[in-house]
């Protein structure tokens, strides 16, 4: 599984907006690995910010 879809899978398993850190500790990737996937799902638009670092899928 590529880590984009690992970090979307636990934002969407846990269903409450999730930081970097907590994304990265359920999931079981390195920080950077969490990092980069999360820019990339940034930039396609498949996940949003509800709060200042906080993410959620976009629903």
């Amino acid at each position: 599984m590529e880590a984009k879809e690992r970090v979307l899978e636990v934002l969407k398993q846990q269903g409450e907006p999730l930081n970097a850190g907590k994304i990265t500790e359920l999931s079981g990737l390195d920080r950077k690995e969490v990092d980069k996937a999360m820019k990339v799902l940034k930039d396609e638009g498949a996940i949003v910010s509800p709060k200042r670092c906080f993410w959620e899928p976009k629903p």
